[in-house]
């Protein structure tokens, strides 16, 4: 029998998940990073931990491995030279200092592109272009890689090898399959201090080759054990879900409300914040609210969502009317910069306040499961639940009260998971 890995890269730490051919997990690991480690350090501590978790498989099952994946935070990117190693330090999903070349994406970039984005995979390279100074130019061409690209890389040793999910933010274009002309045309210009090299782009979960004789002696893993193309996080949870159908759907109750449909067709708006990531023949669309479960947590403990929550009856409507913000804006299903919070009246009964908090989300939630309909997306059938708020199953009947559609029980929620399936060939089939 042959067993998939995936390995899940965030932002304080990975996770594994070995399955078998039929979606059964065999083990699970999980390592979280230092705490105090410094960004220079990023590289080393990744590797580490990528052979670590391997390590903690038992034996036997590590030898009947037939397929790896990766992911790892979306827009995370690292400068390497002609062997892999990193020159400089990885700059994070989140790290914003693409603000000071915004200018020079938006001159290049189509309007309303993804890219057009202070955190952008994109920005990141053009920000390095801009201070090419600080970078050890001696060993160029530099390969700009993402993070699941370079712990691939570890693997296969193969360098230069990425994902058109991984690629979606530095511009590559998902419909036709190639980077467009503005972005090589911008690499490539003969004034551009650093010559960069752009990863070959492959469809997630598509082989890339087997692992290196080393690793393989090194980890005690099958020579022919296969590393496959990886994705991003985000996109990982939605595979771990089980949701393959176009109308399927995967809400994440986290600190933030975030929906993802699957669709026949692409829709991008970047009025909401609404962008499109290819899943085979298909098409993952979209948004974000700033509501969700870190304005409960503003007024509730957990245990007291729990108690109160079994107070509730979930269908009957609370009269409440809110938008649950900590502060105001919210770019999706309303983008209004300027949207205050609405959180009054506030009743003195807590299960009152927590009814109507509670459904007033979910109200948000099938606005934005509507807004995508307008745009295009084909119409909802059923929503797999992620995050916290899916232990919640009062929230469920309130939010299923809404949605008018099933409200389905995911296959699994850890994106490790998803990633094993992708090994295993989800998107290929």
């Amino acid at each position: 029998m042959n067993f998939y890995i995936g390995i899940d890269f965030g932002t304080s730490g990975a996770r594994l998940v070995i399955t078998d051919p039929k979606g059964n997990i065999h083990q699970e690991v999980e390592s979280p990073f230092p705490e105090s480690s410094s960004p220079n350090e990023l590289p080393v501590i990744w590797k580490t931990t990528l052979f670590d978790l391997i390590a903690k498989i038992p034996l036997e099952l590590r030898r009947q491995t037939g397929a790896i994946a990766i992911d790892g935070t979306s827009a995370t990117t690292l400068l390497c030279d002609r062997q892999g190693k990193p020159i400089t330090s990885p700059l994070l999903y989140n790290d914003g200092r693409g603000v000071e070349i915004m200018e020079q994406s938006i001159a290049i970039a189509p309007e309303n592109h993804p890219v057009l984005s202070a955190t952008s995979s994109l920005a990141k390279l053009l920000w390095w272009q801009h201070h090419h100074r600080e970078i050890n130019t001696e060993s160029q061409p530099l390969y700009f890689l993402h993070q699941a690209d370079w712990l691939g890389f570890l693997l296969h040793g193969k360098l230069g090898i990425s994902d058109y999910h991984n690629t979606l933010k530095l511009g590559y274009d998902v419909a036709h399959l190639h980077y467009p002309r503005w972005l090589t045309n911008e690499i490539n210009r003969e004034s551009n201090p650093l010559k960069l090299q752009l990863p070959e782009v492959l469809a997630p979960g598509t082989p890339i080759g087997e692992i290196t004789l080393e690793i393989s002696e090194q980890l005690n893993l099958p020579k022919h054990c296969v590393v496959c193309a990886g994705t991003t996080d985000s996109i990982a949870a939605f595979l771990a879900s089980g949701a393959t159908s176009p109308g399927e759907a995967v809400t994440s109750l986290g600190s933030t409300l975030v929906l993802k449909l699957l669709s026949d067709t692409p829709v991008n708006d970047a009025r909401y914040g609404i962008y499109s990531h290819r899943l085979g023949n298909l098409w993952l669309t979209g948004g974000a609210s700033n509501t969700g479960g870190a304005v409960l947590r503003e007024f509730f403990s957990d245990r007291e969502l729990e108690t109160l929550s079994n107070q509730i009856n979930p269908n009957i409507s609370s009269p409440l009317d809110y938008y649950p913000l900590l502060k105001k804006g919210d770019r999706f299903p309303i983008n209004d910069p300027s949207l205050p919070p609405r959180l009054e009246p506030r009743p003195d009964n807590s299960v009152e306040f927590l009814h109507g908090l509670l459904e007033s989300i979910a109200r948000i939630e099938a606005r934005g499961y509507q807004r995508l309909q307008e745009l295009g997306a084909t119409p909802l059938s059923q929503v797999y639940t992620a995050g916290g708020g899916a232990k919640n199953p009062v929230w469920t009947t309130i939010r299923g009260r809404y949605l008018k559609v099933p409200m389905v029980q995911p296959i699994h929620t850890a994106a490790a998971y998803g990633a094993a399936r992708l090994a295993y060939g989800v998107e290929k089939s």
